[in-house]
């Protein structure tokens, strides 16, 4: 195998192996956020973890792939230093992930705490905006009520009681 189709193999390998990981994230989308984000690290480390297969050569291999080939096969003896570099990167990957995660947990907290809190201020809003919503409907009398001609000459010389007076331009 030529340098150049060394390259051209792990090139459709990568590109392979983003769509299983595409495939991967669209599998753990539905979970809880604290089991899927590690799913999705430890499926990152099977598909992209590489292994030496020749030191003389100094050529790598995908570690899930002769993992699975040399136990299925039973040839070779890379099936150790395999999975000895799946759970180093594992390991590594997955402490890294720990870290990150423990730094933003503070973060969505305060945002967590942020978004109660406008909550309870949008709801004490709209109750207040309910309970002063119709300032004049306990009044009996309006400008619809029905009145009867005994009211109507005494109404007709006093402002109407719900406070709403006619504004007239002056000329």
């Amino acid at each position: 195998m030529t340098d150049n189709d060394y390259l051209i193999a792990w090139g459709l390998y990568a590109f392979a192996a983003l769509g299983c990981l595409l495939v991967w994230f669209k599998l753990t989308g539905w979970m809880w956020r604290y089991l899927r984000e590690p799913l999705r690290v430890i499926g990152a480390v099977l598909l992209f973890c590489p292994t030496i297969v020749d030191p003389a050569k100094d050529q790598y291999a995908p570690a899930l792939a002769i993992s699975v080939l040399d136990l299925a096969l039973k040839v070779g003896n890379n099936v150790w230093r395999a999975v000895l570099d799946l759970a180093t990167y594992g390991a590594i990957a997955l402490g890294l992930y720990l870290i990150y995660a423990l730094i933003r947990l503070p973060f969505l907290r305060k945002k967590k705490a942020r978004l109660a809190h406008a909550e309870a201020a949008a709801a004490q809003a709209a109750a207040e905006q309910k309970e002063h919503d119709e300032p004049y409907a306990d009044q009996a009398a309006g400008r619809f009520a029905s009145q009867s001609p005994a009211t109507t000459s005494v109404a007709a010389s006093t402002p109407a009681p719900s406070g709403r007076h006619r504004v007239e331009p002056k000329l």
